[in-house]
């Protein structure tokens, strides 16, 4: 590599870090102190325990970046401080350090004494990767593929409103009743009910909000955001203001967003940081709106219709990094008749291994299926028949580690448990027998 596009390489990284380094990353970079705590709490390294795996190491490599561009003696002599000139070579073994090793869940920050986010070191990482074109192909696409469906909606809208009708019919049969609507663009809504691609993540919850006589509307964009994966908020934001735009022009008091723990996560914490300034509307997720409803007792529900016995894989988005910890159990204490808990569990569960867009990549599959190790024997260990999650990304993910290791175990979300334990004052809503619960 010549001299030339060294520097200018050099200069592109500095540029990008003096724009991502604000006293967050800073204390996440500055703070460290090498005790290796991180290592056991991290699901890499109890997988595989290797040196690559320890989250204080993945750190590292962006520190000795880091030293050698803003530190003064970095500069003058790298050697001192640790400090590593940018390089292609240096880029490209980053790329399994960060994609393919770590999946942001923030299980070791909450073990580390002196409170490091190593989350925000990697997204750092990634989004240098990204403005230097060594992210992930797919994650590219998925990111753009977003921003185009805003972009030629007026092309797609026909056949996504097409497909919701279908849907619709399924809402009518599933409910007995010919009046019930997806509505879709309902100016003045109560509620933007933002999904994923997939009728899983539509229809459970179409069933409730017409259990409950909610006001609402579906939003025509999915909620998904592949811009927070690659670490590019610039992209992020974009995707982000598709819905933002939406709910501010139906004039909806709440945005709800479907069980996903990083669109949640994004849209409620990261999102009005990138804006400036709150949103005129309030976010939650869809398990807080169902353990709300089933406080306040608008929904009447059997648990005998899910008698197996149900574990619950607490998102790491969810529970972690948004306290979301209570009322998924507050759903399946109201839902089910046997309830078992994982061990550790809660904001200490380990990670499925599926995060960070990992369950999108299929040149790191055999990393994030051996990754999930800590998971599987988790969930063995409760004897449960039944893995209940509450994010779409460790949904897929579980489903292969139950595959790939043979747990014989189901994995459903918490809305179709809901839906199929649901009475309605007609009668049942229709399903399978009351054994487990029904996939809508």
């Amino acid at each position: 590599m010549g001299k030339s596009d060294n520097t200018e390489l050099t200069k592109k990284a500095r540029e990008l870090l003096r724009k991502q380094v604000d006293r967050k990353l800073a204390a996440a970079l500055e703070t460290c102190v090498r005790c290796g705590i991180c290592a056991e709490s991290c699901h890499y390294y109890v997988a595989d325990p290797r040196p690559e795996h320890v989250p204080a190491y993945r750190a590292e490599k962006l520190r000795q970046i880091y030293r050698g561009l803003f530190d003064p003696i970095g500069r003058i002599a790298p050697g001192w401080v640790g400090a590593v000139p940018v390089s292609d070579q240096m880029l490209d073994s980053l790329v399994e350090t960060s994609f393919a090793s770590c999946t942001m869940c923030r299980r070791c920050t909450v073990n580390c004494p002196m409170g490091v986010d190593n989350a925000l070191v990697v997204r750092a990482i990634r989004s240098l990767l990204t403005a230097t074109g060594r992210a992930p192909e797919m994650l590219e696409q998925l990111a753009e593929a977003a921003i185009m469906r805003e972009e030629g909606l007026e092309y797609i809208k026909d056949l996504f409103l097409e497909q919701i009708a279908e849907l619709e019919n399924e809402l009518r049969e599933k409910v007995g009743d010919l009046k019930a609507r997806i509505p879709v663009e309902e100016q003045g809504a109560e509620i933007l009910y933002v999904a994923l691609s997939g009728a899983h993540t539509i229809l459970p919850a179409s069933v409730l909000f017409y259990a409950t006589g909610t006001s609402w509307s579906l939003s025509l964009f999915e909620a998904a955001n592949y811009g927070v994966f690659l670490g590019d908020t610039p992209r992020a934001k974009r995707i982000t203001q598709r819905i933002v735009d939406e709910a501010t022009r139906l004039g909806v008091k709440e945005v709800v967003v479907s069980e996903c723990g990083h669109a949640y996560t994004t849209l409620r914490w990261e999102a009005p940081n990138w804006f400036g300034k709150p949103f005129p509307f309030r976010v939650r997720s869809l398990v807080e709106v169902m353990a709300e409803w089933i406080e306040k007792g608008k929904l009447k529900l059997d648990p005998t219709r899910n008698r197996l016995a149900v574990t619950y894989h607490d998102s790491c988005n969810l529970a972690r990094n948004s306290g979301l910890i209570e009322e998924p159990r507050t759903i399946l204490n109201a839902c089910v008749t046997d309830f078992r808990e994982m061990t550790p569990n809660k904001q200490h569960n380990y990670c499925c291994g599926g995060g960070a867009g990992l369950v999108a990549l299929p040149e790191f599959s055999e990393q994030r299926l051996n990754a999930g190790k800590p998971k599987v024997k988790q969930i063995k260990a409760t004897g449960a028949s039944i893995v209940a999650a509450s994010c779409d990304n460790c949904r897929h993910q579980l489903g292969e580690l139950n595959e790939h290791y043979e747990m014989g175990v189901e994995v459903i979300g918490l809305a179709e448990l809901v839906v199929n334990a649901l009475v309605l004052d007609k009668g049942r809503v229709p399903g399978k027998e009351p054994v487990v619960a029904a996939t809508v």
